[in-house]
């Protein structure tokens, strides 16, 4: 513990990702109220994921954690994907 590397962000940075994540929350509200379908689930967690992903690239830090963290947590995604994908196909094609 002694030899963690303590990152400053500063926080214009913190203010910038805050307003993208209510932006991407409001555009993910403004997406069940347009008639796209199927699209529309699809849409909105694509939203989901993208916000998700700031969190953990930003206020969770990971963008300065080691290599293997971060390849453990693309894995994690690499597989919420493809059962997301199984998930919508199913939806889909019903």
């Amino acid at each position: 513990m002694e030899n963690e590397k303590h990152h400053i962000v500063p926080y214009r940075t913190y203010a910038i990702i805050l307003l993208i994540l209510l932006v991407l929350t409001f555009l993910s509200v403004a997406i069940t109220h347009i008639d796209l379908g199927s699209w529309s689930v699809t849409g909105a967690l694509a939203f989901a994921s993208i916000k998700s992903a700031l969190v953990l690239i930003y206020f969770m830090h990971l963008k300065f954690d080691e290599l293997y963290i971060r390849v453990m947590v693309g894995g994690v995604f690499v597989l919420f994907a493809a059962v997301l994908i199984v998930t919508l196909l199913d939806y889909i094609f019903i």
